[in-house]
């Protein structure tokens, strides 16, 4: 892949801003022991809201301060409760990407038209407490339908990135339309939920330097969720990491938006 000026690498910045159902929170987190189901957790509750409440603005502030431009794949729900923090996103020039309505609201639960109709909901909170249509989409779980891709497209997004048998983003026709399928992370920040914050600082350094020496024109993508990549521990690794790829020349930091545009214009020449 050739990215703008020759770069050898292209990084994305992808913060994952989520929200559940009131009383709700996520099926993972930091406590061993799990509750009885159907027992109301206020740990699993607070540990959720730390998003809006605290990790998303330590966020803006580290992308701010390494002039980096992110993809915010939100809950639209998670912009309804902090529309501060949608303001500040779309202030700070980060794109904002469909994430369903609340995390627990998965794809392939629904049938095609309730699916139809969470996305064209999505799109209109995300422009309504962000000031434009979203143009890209990623399903909770990263699982899409066999229909997901084609209402994208009809609705009009440029990128989808429920795909994991790629390292490079490709075009996917449908019909007269085009949608850049562009790949997930290979690491999250809750992969070391329960382990070391230094294995996520080692697994990026480790691959940027991997790919930036020997693959030129690759691509990075790297993921943090606000309620748990942004507490001081991770964020701390998430620093460092940026400082090691800003320390490097020929790199790119760019949105999601950004690549799949760059990546339709070379189609078009």
């Amino acid at each position: 892949m050739e990215w703008p000026g020759a770069a050898r690498i292209a990084v994305m910045a992808t913060v994952m801003f989520e929200a559940w159902p009131e009383g709700k929170g996520p099926p993972y987190g930091p406590m061993a022991s799990s509750l009885r189901e159907g027992t109301l957790d206020l740990q699993s509750v607070s540990w959720a809201n730390y998003a809006g409440r605290t990790g998303i603005w330590r966020l803006l502030r580290l992308l701010k301060d390494f002039g980096i431009a992110a993809t915010v794949c939100a809950n639209a729900h998670a912009l309804e409760r902090f529309p501060d923090a949608a303001k500040a996103m779309a202030r700070e020039g980060h794109e904002v990407a469909g994430h369903s309505y609340t995390q627990d609201v998965f794809l392939p639960y629904l049938n095609a038209e309730d699916e139809r109709a969470l996305i064209r909901r999505c799109g209109k909170i995300i422009e309504a407490h962000c000031g434009a249509r979203p143009v890209g989409w990623a399903s909770p779980r990263m699982t899409p339908t066999p229909l997901t891709a084609e209402i994208l497209a009809e609705e009009g997004y440029l990128w989808h990135g429920d795909y994991h048998d790629a390292d490079l983003p490709y075009v996917v026709t449908i019909g007269r339309r085009r949608l850049v399928a562009l790949p997930h992370s290979d690491f999250t920040d809750n992969r070391v939920l329960r382990g070391s914050p230094r294995d996520f600082y080692d697994a990026y350094k480790d691959t940027f330097d991997y790919l930036y020496e020997n693959e030129p024109g690759s691509i990075l993508n790297v993921t943090v969720h606000a309620h748990f990549g942004a507490r001081p521990p991770l964020a701390a690794m998430l620093h460092a990491i940026f400082r090691h790829m800003r320390g490097a020349k020929d790199v790119w930091f760019a949105r999601h938006d950004e690549v799949a545009r760059h990546v339709l214009s070379g189609e078009t020449q």
